[in-house]
């Protein structure tokens, strides 16, 4: 970010939350979905049609977690957007582009 945005010195809600953990490992030996109580169920086993639920839940609530959750619901919000966004890349790697949502180089 720019320095007209954040103050020197401050830092994001990643790192300031010491419950972040974009390495967080989790437990597959368990049968059935894995659901941790705090991250949810892990995106690689969700159906195609839950994860596109999920991340239309999290966009549609994105400004207001943005500008007015606590730092710990704005880091597990921004770790579970990029989790499930993560896996809906892994599975469309071809999505289709909109040509109109294309800008000239």
């Amino acid at each position: 970010m720019t320095e007209s945005v954040r103050q020197s010195g401050d830092v994001s809600p990643e790192q300031r939350m010491t419950e972040w953990d974009g390495d967080h490992a989790r437990d597959t030996s368990a049968s059935g979905p894995h659901v941790d109580a705090e991250l949810g169920i892990d995106p690689a086993e969700l159906s195609d049609e839950d994860l596109i639920r999920e991340l239309q839940s999290l966009h549609r609530t994105r400004l207001d977690t943005l500008r007015h959750a606590a730092d710990s619901a704005l880091a597990h919000h921004l770790r579970r957007t990029a989790e499930l966004e993560t896996e809906y890349l892994a599975r469309h790697p071809g999505r289709e582009v909109d040509p109109s949502r294309l800008r000239d180089a």
